[in-house]
């Protein structure tokens, strides 16, 4: 089905009248709803990507299956500092950590980066920490959904968007709740959105701001240097902040904590509530799929998550010059780095981006070795094997105002909202790097059926 409506909607493209008010209503959109990353257009493709009842189905339980085994791994280190080590948590990073933020959910945001193919859905890694897009997409799954070659598509096929922003107010709403020991506020929370000054993400800020608003939550957006903690209250100039929702990361606020210590105690104080916590840099390190895919902490999870993991989550190890093994195979693990390089990716383990990441099927041995030693100097980075990839045919908008379909690698990004699959978009990409930040886009992902 998934193919026959592939061609379905690329053969409607071939109508002139179609393509051409169909691109200029989605220029017009991308404008009007501030879709912008970075100055340029987020979504440069006339189509969106589709995904059958059927498979997200299966993605859905798959995630939630995986996100138990995630939690798992949150309470063990919680009680184990060792399990700690092997994450790569640092010692500051081991102080925030420790803080407790009033709820017990590790990270009531989170995104799982996948490629779902014919044979295989395998996650690459888990955004844990400050996953953007939710507002990106909503706003996209309008403008999407209004284009005339969507409207004549739907004639044949039930489209179905996944709207997250709700989900997500619904997600502070929640973790303000079980913070104020399960009692609800006497007034609407005031939700302040932090991040550093200048991101590339700041339209969707803009975008989230006005829904927050917009449902009785007054909103602002601020910088850690604009907060102030007084009298127990965190303030941004005149307003005071109930809850934080964080899309700043620890990475970017350690260098300014000093300077900028306002955020930090508040959240030590216990006076505000903060989404994503501190805490949830536990499951942002890459590591965590060491830990999921090490048979020496099988004991943590049920056999159900065991098998998803089996299935789904890579082979992962950190880069150390130390005996280990591969799926039951005793290795000399650097020597099998070395020489397998081809089903192989180095990567850093605290990053995002696409920074620092080596492919191993891409580079020559000889750069290999180079990046191997790197790497391993470097003490925080680890090897994941490879895995099946998706691509699919995209109409690509080109700057002279014409339509080119080109294969593109696609990454599907389910969003859970306290360990459930609410949303979700894809990204797109020419190379093997399907990012947003190093130039790839995405498009919103519609759940379709025959009707």
């Amino acid at each position: 089905m998934l193919h026959d409506a592939v061609t379905l909607y690329h053969d409607l493209l071939t109508k002139d009248d179609l393509t051409q008010s169909s691109r200029s209503m989605l220029d017009e959109g991308l404008e009007r709803s501030r879709l912008i990353f970075g100055g340029r257009r987020l979504s440069p493709y006339l189509r969106p990507h589709f995904v059958t009842e059927t498979d997200f189905a299966r993605i859905t339980r798959i995630c939630e299956t995986i996100w138990g085994a995630i939690q798992k791994v949150k309470d063990a280190a919680v009680e184990d500092g060792s399990l700690l080590d092997e994450l790569g948590i640092t010692e500051t990073e081991k102080e925030l950590v420790a803080i407790d933020p009033g709820y017990a959910e590790v990270s009531p945001t989170a995104r799982l980066d996948s490629f779902l193919t014919d044979d295989a859905y395998s996650f690459v890694e888990l955004n844990g920490e400050s996953p953007a897009g939710i507002a990106y997409v909503d706003a996209a799954f309008d403008i999407f959904s209004e284009l005339p070659v969507m409207r004549r598509f739907a004639e044949t096929y039930n489209v179905r968007p996944l709207y997250g922003r709700r989900l997500l107010l619904d997600v502070l709403l929640r973790a303000h709740e079980e913070y104020l020991g399960g009692r609800k506020p006497a007034s609407a929370p005031r939700i302040a959105i932090v991040d550093l000054k200048d991101r590339p993400t700041q339209k969707e800020f803009e975008l989230f701001k006005d829904f927050f608003e917009a449902e009785g939550h007054p909103a602002i957006i601020c910088s850690p240097e604009e907060l102030e903690f007084k009298e127990n209250r965190l303030r941004a100039g005149d307003f005071e902040i109930d809850i934080v929702y964080k899309r700043l990361l620890v990475n970017e606020y350690l260098p300014v904590m000093k300077e900028s210590p306002a955020l930090l105690d508040a959240y030590r104080a216990g006076a505000i509530c903060m989404v994503n916590s501190f805490r949830s840099k536990l499951v942002h390190k890459k590591a965590l799929f060491a830990i999921l895919t090490d048979e020496r902490h099988t004991r943590l999870f049920t056999d159900m998550e065991r098998e998803a993991i089996r299935a789904h989550v890579p082979w992962t190890r950190h880069v150390r010059a130390e005996k280990s093994e591969h799926y039951g195979e005793p290795i000399d693990l650097l020597e099998f780095i070395s020489k397998t390089r081809d089903r192989l990716v180095l990567k850093p383990n605290d990053d995002y981006g696409g920074h620092g990441i080596h492919i191993g099927w891409n580079t020559d041995e000889i750069s290999w070795d180079e990046a191997l030693r790197s790497a391993l100097a470097n003490g925080d980075y680890l090897i994941q094997e490879r895995v099946p990839t998706a691509r699919e045919v995209f109409p690509a908008l080109l700057d002279d105002g014409s339509v080119e379909f080109t294969e593109q690698l696609v990454d599907l990004d389910p969003l859970l909202f306290y360990g459930k699959v609410g949303s979700a978009f894809t990204r797109l990409s020419s190379t093997e790097l399907a990012n947003v930040s190093s130039g790839g886009g995405m498009v919103p992902t519609f759940i379709i059926g025959k009707k």
